[in-house]
């Protein structure tokens, strides 16, 4: 939209299918949108409308609700999703308060997808081994790149804690300030596309996917979640002589019963998978524990002030409003039924069946399909959509004959 549409007030449309687009382009049924295909109204939210400090010439981008005509929100909004659940918490008198943790590798340009992704060349003339995790120089050869990457965030208003060289081949870590989920969501959802575009401008390539490299750590996007009281801030998670209060119990409760059937909202793509099943401290498990990195469910070591719940499920390529939305719901409903969690697990551990999650895209969207709880809370429009989309994508993949299989399978008899 032209600027000067913009500041008139001018209403920007959009068919509805389109939140239903496929990452291949394409769309399921209308069925799923509506058998009309009508329109939904992008509405801006005042407070997420920024220029893009990288672009020439200048741009903005307007960060929108999808609203039907009517003016509710849209069922098939992922925003609206988390905005319904805040408003949940809100009700009870509470507060969801969210961290993000994302992770992101950079590499050099791709143009042959069937060759594997390689490290830039750094200022030193180099192509990082693998040595540099943790390291404070480790970001030296990418230094332009990343002095950019924080000048553009200062001016998008995007508060950055620590930032870190995480174990992968150029793989790097960002945790943003804990706060509201909605403005969480939004700051991560920016933090994304800045990375992609900042990268362009110095000839590099930012990947999100879950797993892009083979016998590497995959990149996660961690959920940090405590809960307040609306008024006094007071962390519900711990009493006044701060042990853990039931409602600490309860909230890992929900997060317990909920994560297989809302596995495929925080695994969304057949490569998610590949991160889980082959760990690396990405587990694919529902347990809980107290700083174990092994568990689904981790209770970082902190002060009773700041006793939070880390859901360590969603990837790096999980759409940020969905998977907090579906993790804050969980714990939500925890919460208003008390539920009553396992026994935390502490060091080397077996997953009892009961807590094991799905491996693949297809047993996460067929326990999605049967989860009755997924349809209470995000209404059946938008679990059937979400369903019938994820499935084309998994129709495309099997569609493809991969190089492992031409390779080690043409030989057999």
């Amino acid at each position: 939209m032209t600027a000067e549409g913009f500041l008139e007030g001018r209403r920007l449309q959009m068919a509805r299918g389109v939140l239903l687009q496929c990452i291949m382009g394409g769309y399921p049924p209308a069925r799923f949108y509506g058998s009309d295909d009508g329109d939904l109204a992008l509405n801006a939210d005042p407070q997420q409308i920024h220029r893009l400090p990288w672009s020439q010439p200048p741009r903005a981008l307007a960060i929108c609700d999808a609203d039907e005509l009517s003016g509710a929100s849209s069922q098939l909004s992922t925003r609206g999703q988390l905005k319904a659940v805040i408003a949940r918490y809100a009700a009870l008198g509470l507060a969801p308060v969210v961290a993000t943790e994302m992770e992101f590798f950079v590499f050099a340009p791709n143009t042959d997808p069937t060759q594997a992704f390689q490290p830039p060349v750094g200022l030193d003339g180099r192509r990082e081994d693998g040595q540099s995790a943790f390291s404070v120089s480790s970001n030296n050869g990418l230094r332009p790149f990343f002095t950019e990457v924080y000048e553009c965030m200062a001016a998008l208003g995007l508060p950055r804690d620590t930032f870190m060289h995480e174990m992968g081949v150029s793989q790097f870590e960002i945790n943003l300030l804990h706060g509201d989920p909605l403005l969480l969501a939004d700051q991560t959802f920016l933090f994304k596309h800045l990375l992609k575009e900042v990268a362009l401008k110095h000839g590099l390539t930012v990947v999100c996917m879950a797993k892009p490299l083979p016998h590497t750590p995959g990149s996660s996007m961690h959920i940090h979640q405590s809960v307040v009281e609306i008024g006094t801030g007071r962390n519900v998670f711990s009493d006044e002589a701060g042990q853990p209060t039931a409602r600490f119990r309860h909230f890992i409760g929900g997060q317990q019963a909920a994560m297989a059937d809302f596995t495929a909202l925080f695994a969304p793509n057949v490569n998610s998978y590949q991160r889980l099943c082959h760990p690396y401290a990405s587990p694919n498990n529902a347990c809980w524990s107290h700083d174990n990195r092994a568990a689904g469910l981790r209770i970082p070591a902190s002060a009773a002030v700041a006793r939070r719940v880390e859901n360590r499920l969603p990837g790096a390529d999980a759409n940020p409003y969905l998977a907090i939305a579906a993790s804050l719901a969980a714990g939500l409903h925890g919460i208003e039924n008390q539920l009553e969690p396992t026994a935390p697990i502490q060091g080397e551990f077996e997953v009892p069946e009961s807590l094991s999650l799905p491996c693949t895209l297809h047993a996460a969207l067929e326990r999605l399909k049967r989860s009755q709880l997924a349809k209470e809370l995000f209404g059946k429009e938008f679990i059937e959509g979400y369903i019938a989309s994820k499935t084309m994508e998994l129709t495309s993949f099997l569609d493809e004959i991969t190089p492992w299989e031409r390779r080690v399978l043409a030989a057999q008899a």
